[in-house]
């Protein structure tokens, strides 16, 4: 750890104040103004689609300016958009919720990219530590995101409008925090060297198949139960603050393990630590199928945030082997690009799979992905690894 790496997962940690809030917020925004039941998590949906649509311009944009400036940007784009949807349900808008978190989307596809420059704030030895110091901010998020929910909801006429606003304000400290850090310059191939190589080339490598379908998958999994559990909770019968509790452990889950993540990838690998993971979120499915109480739904959230902890980390240090220095822009958002249009697809599913399926139905089906997240650790299990691109 060092004051660069501390400032960043402070950074983290304030981006997740603004996921969790999100997640925690959303689908009950939707529940309330959508016209349809159905489209209750759309909001959330909204938010990881414009993930995945403004993560090819992030990359470009991360080379183009650099890290520093390019994760200022994002981080006013958040703030205006955190802005425009406090306007928006103080309107009872609900098509203007959906174009706020689309915007919003900018933001997130920014500032998931802190995980791997923190890689660059460290000696190369050190990346799988780095990735879980700045993943464990996310413990913040844990903590502050619940509660800033729950505290604010009524702090306007309209509930979840004040939310938004002191999320506004969030931004605007993650602004000053991001100011005081110094990145060094992302690497820029000489005239007449060559420029790295294609992304279809990339793609072809057997450790960049099984990274980007273990993170994509294993995020698709937790988006589909999280975005769904507030939901589910309030069909219930369970008051809003037990949910505001729920979302806290299943945060603190995700990211305290952080703590102890990297030391286990650097002692066993990637690949055992990700099947543990994969391990973990069927636990919590049979957990979730087992009751439908206060204790069921945190149980389950809890287990599921460690599993996504394992996947998540795992599958971020595996596939740093995957390019070259002047090749990660392009790669990484590739991968950020793959793992938010999963993303967008669970969210859109989860409303409709709760709201018409049932809770039971959904957590059946987080099945599939579960299985096909394995049969990739098992299929590069068995390939021949080559040295680190």
């Amino acid at each position: 750890m060092n004051l660069q790496l501390l400032l960043l997962t402070l950074c983290q940690g304030l981006f997740l104040t603004n996921n969790v809030t999100f997640i925690a917020i959303n689908g009950l925004v939707g529940l309330a103004l959508a016209p349809q039941a159905w489209m209750a998590t759309l909001p959330v949906c909204a938010y990881v689609a414009g993930g995945a649509l403004f993560a090819p311009l992030v990359a470009r944009n991360q080379r183009a300016w650099g890290r520093k400036r390019a994760f200022q940007a994002g981080q006013v784009v958040g703030i205006l958009s955190c802005a425009l949807a406090a306007w928006a349900v103080a309107h009872q808008a609900f098509a203007w919720v959906l174009v706020a978190t689309v915007v919003a989307g900018y933001y997130n596809a920014t500032a998931s990219l802190y995980r791997f420059a923190a890689t660059e704030l460290v000696p190369p030895s050190h990346k799988e530590k780095a990735i879980s110091w700045v993943l464990a901010g996310g413990i913040l998020g844990a903590v502050t995101g619940p509660n800033l929910a729950n505290a604010s909801k009524q702090l306007l006429d309209q509930p979840f409008a004040g939310a938004y606003l002191v999320l506004v304000a969030v931004g605007l400290l993650a602004l000053v925090v991001l100011s005081l850090i110094r990145f060094p310059a992302l690497p820029v191939p000489a005239p007449g060297a060559p420029q790295g190589r294609s992304l279809r080339e990339l793609a072809r490598q057997p450790v960049f198949v099984v990274a980007v379908a273990a993170c994509a998958l294993g995020y698709g999994v937790m988006n589909l139960l999280m975005a769904a559990t507030p939901i589910a909770m309030a069909q219930c019968g369970l008051p809003f603050d037990k949910t505001a509790l729920v979302l806290e452990w299943h945060v603190l889950g995700m990211f305290v393990p952080s703590f102890f993540t990297g030391a286990l990838i650097k002692r066993f690998g990637a690949l055992p630590v990700m099947a543990v993971g994969v391990l973990l979120n069927l636990a919590c499915i049979l957990f979730a199928l087992s009751g439908l109480d206060l204790m069921h739904f945190l149980g389950a959230l809890l287990t599921l945030g460690v599993g996504w902890n394992f996947l998540f980390i795992g599958g971020t240090t595996l596939f740093t082997e995957a390019y070259r220095p002047e090749e990660k822009t392009q790669t990484q958002g590739a991968m950020d690009f793959c793992i938010y249009s999963v993303m967008t697809l669970t969210s859109f599913s989860s409303g409709a799979l709760v709201m018409t399926g049932g809770w039971a139905w959904m957590n059946w089906a987080s099945l599939v992905p579960l299985a096909l997240t394995a049969l990739a650790l098992l299929w590069l299990a068995r390939q021949p690894r080559l040295q680190p691109a």
